[in-house]
């Protein structure tokens, strides 16, 4: 009777133990706000279903994300953050992450070169990306170059998006390609632009006002996200998205790996299972990212609202983040000095 009641509590200990080692089984994400609803179900649930573990969620904008990554350097209580590409460099710089095995990523060959290894320093591994070009009116006039928008019987009928929103560098930067002018202090496109200031119609910060203005026909065109084209193309209006000789822009964000982390393996997993196919596809059907991993085939009518296809990621044109870092503050001064918003 003893020795079955100490093998009994020997068996309990042992299930106790087991059970206390699944509940330790945590990985903790960083990530932004948006379409959390949509990240659950498609993405946190299935992989806790499959991982038998426990996914904690952090969500915030980059500024507070990367602050706490900072704060809590020495004993890091995030494992995996996703970021922008500029990001990524920074806190890479500031040593809060630490190089991606992708060895362990069995979906890392089906990645866009383009996401592969964004800054080129094995520290980032992309998992979505947006391109940036123009939205016009195809019965107004035609565009072959960014530098079309400043063209004198265009350019009064021009929304041009403010150096402070994500997509004002990259368009300014384009303009630059357009105009031979294509220093990182962005200086000559900002001085063209500062020279048709009083022609342009607004210098928007949200892409949502453009909608109306478009509406109203007080604009033709506008620089703007692959992500904000839906509502135009709503639009009764022949409207169309500009594939210009210099190419697109656009932005990605990217999975990094906290320095110091102790659940790196798990976090690789997770990874891996995000940029998985059937992962990537859904994600895309639902409009949430456009897909990096180039397996991913989608309808047309999904394919026309996101960033899709090899053709459209070997044209883009993204600013590179070491550029962006370094620059930030000179490109702000030279807008605020010469355009005056």
């Amino acid at each position: 009777m003893k020795f079955k009641m100490v093998l009994a509590s020997a068996t309990a200990l042992m299930l106790s133990m087991g059970v206390a080692q699944a509940q330790e089984k945590t990985l903790t994400i960083s990530v932004y706000a948006f379409a959390q609803d949509e990240f659950k179900e498609l993405v946190y649930d299935p992989f806790e279903a499959k991982c038998g573990c426990k996914l904690v969620v952090e969500t915030g904008n980059s500024v507070e994300r990367l602050a706490k990554m900072e704060a809590n350097k020495a004993n890091p209580v995030i494992d995996m953050a996703v970021v922008s590409m500029a990001d990524a460099l920074q806190a890479s710089r500031a040593g809060l992450t630490d190089k991606v095995d992708t060895t362990k990523l069995t979906n890392f060959g089906k990645l866009y070169d383009i996401a592969k290894d964004p800054n080129g320093d094995g520290m980032s591994v992309g998992y979505t990306f947006y391109a940036t070009s123009i939205v016009y009116r195809t019965d107004k006039m035609k565009v072959e170059s960014w530098a079309d928008l400043l063209k004198d019987d265009v350019v009064s009928h021009v929304a041009f998006p403010n150096v402070t929103t994500n997509q004002g560098p990259p368009a300014l930067y384009m303009l630059g390609q357009a105009l031979g002018n294509d220093t990182p202090d962005l200086k000559g496109p900002i001085e063209a632009i500062g020279a048709k200031k009083d022609e342009i119609v607004t210098f928007y910060v949200k892409s949502s006002q453009l909608v109306q203005l478009m509406q109203q026909e007080e604009i033709w065109a506008a620089p703007i996200g692959r992500f904000s084209w839906a509502p135009f193309a709503k639009l009764d209006l022949p409207l169309a998205w500009a594939t210009p000789k210099e190419g697109q822009t656009g932005g990605m964000n990217v999975m990094v790996m906290t320095k110091g982390s102790k659940n790196q393996d798990l976090a690789l997993e997770f990874m891996d299972f995000w940029l998985s196919t059937e992962v990537q596809t859904k994600l895309a059907e639902k409009l949430v990212d456009s897909p990096a991993n180039a397996e991913v085939k989608v309808s047309d009518e999904v394919a026309g609202n996101i960033t899709y296809g090899e053709e459209t990621a070997k044209s883009l044109k993204l600013i590179p983040s070491a550029t962006a870092l370094d620059n930030r503050d000179a490109w702000l001064s030279e807008w605020n000095a010469t355009v005056g918003q």
